[in-house]
């Protein structure tokens, strides 16, 4: 199977995968205790107005026809719109997925500088005091939640030192570089962790390899060795695993956005959670779903690539 092909399987083999994700999100958000009529009356609640409202937004009706009523607007692109904003769900989704994906992107980025370096150096200085100092830091990361080290970052480079903003956006895309340093720092370290023993581990177990030590005894520069040889097969267990943390990045940014009050839809979805804002959470979901199965379907065309032997099926 050539690689267009690989693709096309892979897209075909997204759709059902889609349709039980919107089954599952209707289901869940069914179960959000709460009524979101009563979330929108506020005070003026009555039986009769809750009926009302209950009506227009056609939870009155069985499950299925509800679910029905839910699917077709998916199909044809339309996700509802926001009972407490007032706004169309796809435009709210368009305006805060960007500033959303730049953060996961930038915070993956910066775990990639973090790691690579640093495992390649572990791996190296095998038993030695930098390769245990390396991965006692590296352990760190791995043991304080996402949410701590938002907080230690904001209150001491933020607050005290004031070297970055201690919140919200820049006011042009270029500018979000140093204005969501911080964010994507406390995303990226944790994720730099998991990699860097990912990777050193892959490291190690190459280097023993008998076409590494094939390649040394032809007298190959251990530059060349290291980056031909090495690294290009320790990579490919380390790519998956970059893909799969993507997903959590993007899961972690709910947390991050709200410590640094970042407008991205993981900040937006806290908010239509506790507002009962059946539209937004629903196609909030979907839209992280979507995004999450393209990331990795990118990854696994990147371990094609990385991995010549895949092409084949």
């Amino acid at each position: 199977m050539n690689r267009w092909a690989y693709l096309l399987a892979r897209i075909l083999q997204m759709i059902p995968t889609l349709v039980v994700i919107m089954i599952l999100v209707f289901a869940l958000v069914r179960l959000l205790p709460g009524n979101p009529a009563v979330a929108i009356l506020g005070d003026r609640v009555t039986d009769e107005a809750v009926a009302r409202v209950n009506q227009e937004l056609g939870l009155d009706k069985p499950l299925p026809m509800q679910f029905w009523i839910f699917f077709n607007r998916v199909i044809r692109g339309d996700l509802g719109e926001s009972i407490n904003l007032k706004m169309a769900v796809t435009r709210l989704i368009g305006d805060r997925l960007p500033i959303t994906l730049f953060l996961t992107a930038y915070a993956g980025l910066l775990a990639a500088v973090m790691a690579i370096p640093m495992a390649v150096l572990s791996a190296l200085k095998r038993g030695t005091w930098i390769d245990n100092l390396i991965r006692a830091v590296f352990q760190i990361g791995l043991s304080l939640p996402v949410f701590y080290v938002s907080l230690q970052l904001l209150t001491v480079f933020g607050a005290q030192l004031r070297w970055f903003p201690v919140g919200g956006i820049g006011p042009t895309p270029a500018s979000n570089f140093y204005f969501l340093f911080l964010p994507a720092l406390s995303l990226g370290f944790y994720m730099a962790a998991i990699l860097m023993r990912s990777l050193r581990a892959s490291i190690l177990e190459v280097l023993t390899s008998d076409y590494v030590s094939f390649a040394r005894a032809k007298g190959i520069r251990p530059r060349l060795v290291l980056t031909r040889h090495v690294l290009r097969n320790a990579m490919i267990s380390t790519v998956t695993l970059f893909g799969l943390s993507i997903g959590q990045l993007m899961g972690g940014a709910v947390i991050t956005e709200t410590v640094f009050a970042i407008p991205g839809v993981g900040r937006l979805m806290v908010d239509a959670i506790f507002g009962r804002d059946y539209a937004v959470v629903q196609g909030l979901t979907l839209a992280f779903a979507v995004v999450i199965m393209v990331i990795f379907l990118l990854t696994d065309l990147a371990y094609t690539v990385l991995d010549p032997r895949t092409k084949v099926a």
